[in-house]
């Protein structure tokens, strides 16, 4: 089992930046790629950015040259630099990883992700 931990949400105003974190606990080795996710109230969960064990990274198009999404592998941990914030990134932001031999990564979808952690909510004041 993995157990996936994220911290780092908050309220800043827009423009403002914010940090996510998400430690990764338990059988660390059954999972080769993690990304993060956001769900707004009444909204399907959407992908925002993902990353593989090489480090390949794909990002969601509302967020690209906005955030960056990174790991440490010493530490188990997996980062979403968020800058430039706007309102519409309010949301539950979650963390989750998988280990589907056949991922297409750039898709972003839920379904390939098998563990997930409990979420930090971000929110964006105009």
């Amino acid at each position: 089992q993995v157990q996936l931990v994220e911290s780092g949400g908050g309220s800043v105003q827009a423009g403002g930046s914010l940090r996510l974190s998400c430690a990764a606990f338990g059988h660390t080795y059954s999972y080769y790629y993690m990304g993060w996710f956001r769900q707004a109230p009444g909204k399907e969960r959407e992908g925002v950015a993902a990353i593989g064990s090489d480090d390949s990274t794909t990002y969601a198009d509302s967020v690209k040259g906005r955030f960056t999404i990174s790991q440490d592998n010493a530490k188990n941990t997996l980062y979403l630099q968020m800058n430039s914030l706007k309102p519409e990134d309010t949301a539950m932001y979650y963390c989750a990883a998988g280990s589907r031999p056949t991922v297409v990564l750039g898709l972003l979808r839920p379904s390939d992700f098998a563990y997930w952690g409990q979420g930090t909510q971000v929110t964006i004041s105009s």
